[in-house]
C-alpha cells in the first residue's frame, strides 16, 4: 500500500474498546511508551479485525496541530 500521508507511526495496538457505535483504539508506539489513541467507528474496527498484540500503523493527516501547557 503507497499512501501520501507522511506522519507514519508504527506500533502495536494496546487496547481496543467497542462502544455502541464508536470505538477507542490505543496503540503503543515502537521504542517507547508513548500511546497514541485513535476514535473510529466500530464498524471500521470490526472490519479492520482489529486486536490487541497487533502490529499497526497510524497515520496522521492534519493541517493544524495544537499544543497546550499551564
Amino acid at each position: 500500500m503507497r499512501l501520501s500521508t507522511r506522519n507514519q507511526l508504527k506500533g502495536t495496538i494496546s487496547e481496543v474498546t467497542l462502544g455502541s457505535v464508536m470505538a477507542i483504539v490505543k496503540i503503543r508506539l515502537d521504542g517507547g511508551d508513548q500511546i497514541v489513541t485513535s476514535s473510529i467507528t466500530k464498524d471500521a474496527a470490526q472490519d479492520l479485525g482489529l486486536t490487541v498484540g497487533q502490529p499497526a500503523t497510524v497515520f496522521i493527516k492534519s493541517t493544524e496541530v495544537t499544543i497546550g501547557v499551564e
